[in-house]
């Protein structure tokens, strides 16, 4: 059962009891994350969440680790475009001990002026490391173009100028303004009852300053473009995206089978193509990057300089089957099926039904039911597909990205078309 509560600061505070579970799993969410910064304060949300576990009046950064890892717990933390999570999860009897710890470091975390320089060469070489990772590197510039000219498009973790500029001041400001209660919420899923999380949280979060911190950024506009990234590797990065569907689009659900057929497991098209049947990729898949009012449809893959040609074309190939020709019921059948068995596995667990609240919360405004998403599903069919196939895979939004040793003249992008 889901309980909900709305505190007088408006903190919500939603909850999902599981009686058999042997854990609770704890977040406090704020809805704001890189889309909601500056130029000037690119990466600013990412380096809070990392400075939030430097250390409060009452624990140092050491007593933090220590006090988690001595219940078998987890603390951590993750920061997207649109929202920061801080959660830890732990045995239900020591609910109490994870909301103390969570508050404190949420709330009183001191920002020493030395922490604060030691984190920043962290999250430089966190930069760095991902300068170093192609594979993961293509993803951010692809973001960067796709989006280009609004803020979705800007590094979560920023960029050496912009981490470099943030000093004590500009990060404590931000912190104050962004952190208000109208942007916060609390979700909790385990062994737990939803008055005896409130009885916990409450008095720390009531000091809380109600209101919204973020300003709403204009929905962005999707373009054609193309980056070639000259870099001396032993294989030829390519991303390839077009439009998506925004959180709650009704057509979300012909998305995530689109996106399972496409290239969302290893019996996806994509991999059976370039991987099982051409040899040409040891990493290939697609996926759905959906926002709160925008989203795209991505595909990667990384070949041998020689054969990018070949492993663009089967890009090109497979995407555009979904324009041209209905998916048979077998292959529509199994992806629903793959989709709803990975879903309903992932509810096995609490931290997941925790993020699942939190989700829902932040781009639905209320929980969104099993049966409504089971239903959802079973609404898609051959002539959905193509539906949205014909809508989404839009030429004029189509990005592409390569990294690697590349002749510009072999790939002609220009004549690429879905």
């Amino acid at each position: 059962m889901i309980n909900k509560t709305i505190l007088d600061n408006g903190i919500r505070v939603i909850t999902e009891r599981m009686p058999y579970a042997s854990s609770v799993s704890l977040g406090i969410w704020v809805a704001n994350g890189s889309r909601h910064e500056s130029l000037e304060l690119n990466g600013v949300a990412h380096f809070i969440e990392h400075l939030l576990f430097k250390g409060t009046p009452r624990r140092t950064s050491l007593d933090i680790a220590r006090e988690i890892d001595s219940v078998g717990g987890v603390l951590n933390a993750f920061t997207s475009r649109e929202y920061v999570c801080y959660y830890a999860k732990v045995l239900d009897k020591f609910l109490p001990r994870a909301v103390d710890l969570l508050a404190d470091i949420f709330l009183h975390s001191v920002f020493d002026a030395d922490e604060i320089e030691k984190e920043r060469r962290v999250v430089l070489q966190e930069i760095n490391m991902m300068e170093d990772t192609p594979d993961d590197l293509i993803h951010d510039i692809f973001h960067q173009q796709f989006w280009k000219g609004h803020p979705l498009g800007m590094s979560i973790l920023g960029d050496v100028e912009s981490v470099s500029g943030l000093n004590r001041d500009r990060i404590l400001e931000y912190k104050d303004r962004m952190y208000r209660g109208n942007d916060v919420i609390v979700t909790a899923a385990g062994n737990l009852s939803h008055e005896e999380l409130l009885a916990l949280i409450e008095p720390h979060l009531k000091a809380i300053a109600a209101g919204h911190g973020r300003v709403e950024t204009a929905k962005p506009a999707y373009e054609r473009r193309f980056e070639l990234v000259e870099r001396d590797l032993e294989q030829v990065h390519v991303c390839l995206g077009l439009k998506g569907v925004q959180q709650d689009a009704p057509q979300r659900y012909d998305a995530f089978i689109m996106n399972a057929i496409l290239g969302g497991s290893m019996s996806s098209r994509l991999f059976q193509e370039v991987r099982e049947k051409s040899g040409l990729a040891y990493s290939v898949y697609s996926y759905i990057a959906s926002h709160a009012d925008a989203g795209a449809l991505v595909v990667y893959a990384g070949a041998s300089p020689e054969n990018g040609q070949q492993l663009l074309e089967i890009m090109i190939r497979e995407l555009r089957r979904f324009k041209t020709e209905p998916v048979p019921e077998d292959q529509l059948e199994g992806a629903r099926e793959q989709l709803k068995g990975n879903l309903l596995l992932s509810l096995e667990s609490s931290d997941n039904r925790m993020s699942r609240l939190a989700k829902n919360e932040i781009y639905f405004g209320m929980p969104v039911p099993l049966t409504e998403i089971m239903d959802g599903f079973a609404r898609v069919s051959a002539e959905s597909l193509m539906r949205l196939a014909n809508d989404i895979l839009d030429n004029s939004a189509l990005t592409l990205v390569m990294m690697g040793k590349i002749a510009p003249h072999e790939y002609l992008p220009e004549g690429i078309n879905i």
